[in-house]
């Protein structure tokens, strides 16, 4: 049943760590690092973001440990269905495809947004009006162009995605060290002042922020099927991923804090484009970084593309989703038509507007977190249940680590929820996210009559070779 068709495994290492990492580093970096260091001081805001990368590390264990001992499409499905059966895993499963294909939505409206930085008005052909956002069409056109580039990329096959990936986050690279180099050298570490803002309260503004960066280490179990590495060498990628990600969140804070003052920092649009500029004293530095944050776009949609279409493929070869979700390409060896499913919500995405999708994201923020922390909760049961399950990547001191991720996944949950600091706005988010809810019952229950094939299914894949 499910070993009659196989995924082509070509992933290295380097296309590994480039699909982690790029799905990290979006746009975000270039527009908010301002807003974090006034809202938390130089030193406060990279706290934050130490924090925050130590408690996404607990979660980023438990995976490290569950994806080479269970390297199958789907990741998070599987590994909940290991632990906890079919309810959970269908639950995990379709909350964590609204989190990806929130996130592939969102980036194709994020890049025409951001060649308005490199093309200002540039926007003609008014559509209409979304949620108060005036929608143009050469704007919308952005968009689709590169979501149509990036199906097209993905149904032919992992591997030109994977180039793709890697000459883009060699990009990011590249800007970022220069940002980084310029800050050492030429920064005033004057422009420091203040180091805090607001205390421990201006440290938390920050700190809610942080889980939103650092998703897209969790996109690695769900091209499990394609790499061509030890397993083991997967927990240690995911979580060299981690710190480089944490790693570069807190220079880039560093860097615009050296090279700005306040009220400049305050008066930018693109802090750290500007920043840029100020450090190598000129506009093309600030273009030149605008470019590689274009590239952290690109990465972080093209790693989501990966991610949300392997998901909704796992759930239709496990008879949860339509069979023909399932399929994979006979010749390229991919998903083909989720990644065409995938690929014509993101197509679409640009066509509603900024506002709409600002919602969109949010609710797949809180289901994504929903899915590290039934992750979290499966490492623990498998952890008690099966003992001496074999995994190639073992943590150490397993079962306070697993619950620490429990107790660390549920307090990010909990900021989503009414009255939090991050609460999702009523009606709108709660909306999507209790809609999506709604409709993965009426799958549910339309597959409920499969659930035997689905255990089988199940069964002989985590059966199949580790």
């Amino acid at each position: 049943m499910a070993q009659k068709e196989s995924f082509a495994r070509v992933l290295t290492r380097k296309d590994v760590l480039a699909l982690a990492f790029g799905a990290m580093i979006g746009w975000g970096w270039v527009v908010l690092a301002g807003t974090w260091v006034e809202s938390a001081g130089s030193i406060g805001a990279m706290l934050a973001f130490l924090i925050g990368s130590i408690v996404v590390i607990f979660v980023g264990l438990t995976y490290a440990e569950l994806t080479p001992a269970m390297p199958k499409a789907g990741g998070e499905f599987v590994f909940s269905f290991r632990a906890m059966g079919i309810t959970p895993s269908f639950i995990c499963g379709w909350i964590l495809a609204l989190g990806y294909t929130s996130v592939v939505a969102f980036e194709a409206v994020a890049l025409p947004t951001v060649v308005e930085y490199l093309i200002p008005d540039y926007k003609h052909g008014y559509l209409w009006t979304v949620a108060g956002w005036d929608v143009y069409a050469s704007w919308a056109l952005v968009g689709i162009i590169g979501s149509i580039i990036l199906t097209i990329i993905n149904y032919v096959g992992i591997k030109p995605a994977a180039f793709l990936q890697g000459v883009l986050t060699l990009l990011i690279a590249v800007v970022g060290i220069m940002l980084m180099t310029g800050a050492l050298f030429n920064g005033n570490p004057g422009y420091m002042e203040p180091l805090f803002v607001g205390g421990i309260k201006g440290i938390f503004v920050v700190l809610i922020m942080t889980p939103f960066m650092f998703v897209g280490f969790d996109v690695i179990p769900q091209a499990a099927e394609e790499m061509n590495i030890p397993f083991k060498s997967i927990g240690k990628i995911l979580l060299l991923s981690i710190f480089l990600a944490a790693l570069w969140y807190i220079m880039v804070i560093f860097s615009v804090s050296v090279a700005l003052t306040e009220q400049q920092m305050h008066a930018s649009k693109l802090p750290t484009a500007d920043a840029m500029a100020a450090l190598f004293k000129g506009g093309w530095a600030a273009k030149l970084l605008i470019l590689g944050g274009i590239g952290g776009i690109i990465t972080s949609w093209n790693s989501f593309f990966v991610g949300a279409s392997r998901v909704i493929f796992a759930m239709a070869r496990a008879k949860l989703l339509p069979d023909f979700l399932g399929q994979l390409h006979p010749r390229f060896k991919t998903p083909g038509n989720a990644i065409l499913l995938v690929g014509v919500l993101s197509t679409l995405a640009p066509l509603l507007g900024r506002k709409m999708l600002v919602w969109l994201v949010d609710a797949g923020s809180l289901a994504t977190i929903v899915a590290w922390t039934m992750v979290a909760i499966s490492f623990l049961i498998l952890r008690y249940r099966e003992p001496e399950m074999e995994r190639p990547f073992r943590v150490s001191y397993g079962k306070p680590v697993g619950f620490l991720a429990v107790i660390f996944s549920l307090a990010l949950v909990f900021l989503y929820l009414p009255g939090s600091p991050a609460a999702l706005v009523w009606p709108y988010e709660w909306l999507i996210f209790l809609g999506w809810c709604a409709l993965g019952v009426v799958f549910y229950f339309w597959a409920r009559s499969s659930h035997a094939q689905t255990t089988a299914i199940m069964q002989e894949l985590l059966q199949a070779e580790k």
